[in-house]
């Protein structure tokens, strides 16, 4: 996020139409992003975090384990952040990111990648198939992911893909509704980046003290 005089200006009017809740300061801070990027009040209510989603990506993006996501456009939106942060590397699960299911060359990119990469945090912005997919293979493979950023639009089997991801074990963050979209991935991983990186320095600082 660019913070200029304008974007302190709208995060003030964010602060006075949504309370903080029952949100973390962290938490709060990815939603006021989320609303920012968006312009849309409602996503205070619709975004849901594992209670343990935010220190687990914290923690992967400090150890530099991989990020997958599938669709260039995040991966563009994410790398300059990342740059001059922690470095993680960042893999694109399908190239095309405007196909909708996987021809015989993507079905086996995300396998592959989930095998190498087991504990990989995945951001999935635009293809609930890919999620769908990847709920499928933890059980059956020895992979964990550190945490799944989930926030693809669509109104078929969205509902029931959140709740298999809801029962899952794994740390998450996800939009329950039709709602979504690329951005909303890209402000949420961005917010993360900026949350763990002020808290690593700050760390820094008190060992140095």
């Amino acid at each position: 996020m660019e913070w200029n005089l304008l974007t302190a200006q709208n995060l003030a009017i964010i602060d006075q139409e949504v309370s903080r809740g029952n949100f973390s300061p962290a938490e709060y801070e990815i939603i006021r992003r989320i609303i920012y990027v968006s312009g849309d009040f409602d996503y205070y209510s619709l975004i849901s975090f594992t209670g343990n989603a935010l220190k687990s990506g914290a923690a992967a993006l400090s150890a530099r384990v991989p990020i997958l996501v599938d669709t260039p456009i995040i991966q563009t939106g994410i790398i300059p952040l990342l740059q001059t942060t922690f470095l993680n590397p960042v893999y694109c699960i399908n190239e095309n990111s405007t196909t909708l299911c996987f021809d015989l060359k993507n079905s086996l990119i995300l396998p592959t990648l989930a095998n190498r990469y087991p504990s990989a945090i995945y951001i999935i912005g635009q293809n609930q198939i890919i999620l769908t997919s990847l709920l499928d293979l933890i059980p059956s493979q020895e992979i964990q992911p550190s945490l799944i950023i989930t926030t693809a639009s669509g109104f078929i089997h969205k509902e029931a893909i959140n709740l298999k991801l809801r029962d899952s074990s794994i740390s998450h963050i996800r939009i329950d509704s039709c709602k979504g979209g690329a951005n909303l991935a890209i402000a949420i991983f961005n917010g993360l980046i900026d949350l763990a990186w002020n808290a690593k320095q700050l760390e820094i600082r008190e060992i140095k003290n």
